[in-house]
């Protein structure tokens, strides 16, 4: 029960930076990243593979920081 707290509390935490960057490849960049590290976090606590986790997050982060203005 404790992981899942720190994993929420990360989660929460990352979104705060997830529009960080004046420009798209800078949004796509950290986006990335931050989606990375939450999709691992994630699947680590709930069971899953962390490496699948972490792909799908990155993906997913760094085409949502692509497609935001600043």
């Amino acid at each position: 029960m404790r992981s899942k707290r720190i994993a929420c509390l990360l989660g929460a935490l990352a979104l705060g930076l997830a529009a960080c960057g004046s420009d798209p490849g800078t949004r796509a960049l950290t986006g990335g990243a931050i989606g990375a590290g939450a999709g691992a976090g994630v699947a680590a606590v709930s069971g899953g593979h962390a490496g699948t986790g972490a792909l799908i997050g990155g993906a997913l982060g760094a085409v949502g920081g692509a497609a935001t203005t600043p």
